[in-house]
């Protein structure tokens, strides 16, 4: 796996760098298809906060937390990291006891959390654009990639009519598909 870690308002100290490493390294005993480990450190205030995108062969899981210690920090994402990624795992193998869709991938080109907001009317702007690749999918693998984005919604290319469709999750819990009609 390689890592890169970077530090935003925040000198990354070779202690917290080889702690991060270390911690990162028990990742790999349950998901060896990791490929990249991109690890983020920034200080806004007295909060530290921790993210950290894991780029594997057919997912992409992000987990941030923040704290008022730096170490903390850390524990917590690894902790949350090794939950999504047996929480992935389970859901991958699960479908008839064998790998299922096995050469899907998902490629995005930024993995910066999606924010949704209602400003006045007349102050509306659009203040970010994201560009990704869309790779063919069933929707069931859209939904597993959403969680392991922890995103409210997923645009992807659906595998089985080649349109573009978006996935959400709803207020009841379970998932909605939007599908165009053209």
């Amino acid at each position: 796996m390689n890592l890169i870690i970077k530090g935003k308002q925040f000198e990354v100290t070779d202690s917290i760098e080889n702690y991060i490493r270390k911690k990162m390294t028990k990742l790999e005993k349950y998901f060896d298809q990791i490929m990249e480990a991109v690890a983020t450190i920034s200080v806004q205030k007295h909060r530290h906060i921790f993210e950290v995108t894991l780029q594997a062969k057919r997912a992409i899981i992000k987990a941030e937390e923040e704290s008022d210690d730096i170490y903390n920090s850390i524990d917590r994402v690894v902790e949350r990291l090794e939950r999504q990624i047996i929480k992935y795992k389970e859901k991958l193998y699960s479908k008839h006891g064998t790998e299922y869709n096995k050469g899907k991938v998902v490629e995005i080109s930024e993995n910066e959390d999606l924010e949704i907001s209602s400003p006045p009317e007349q102050d509306r702007k659009i203040v970010k654009t994201k560009r990704f690749v869309l790779k063919p999918m069933s929707p069931e693998e859209a939904s597993l990639q959403m969680d392991l984005l922890d995103h409210n919604f997923f645009v992807f290319s659906n595998e089985e009519s080649g349109q573009i469709n978006v996935i959400y999750k709803r207020k009841d819990g379970n998932f909605g598909l939007i599908e165009p009609e053209i």
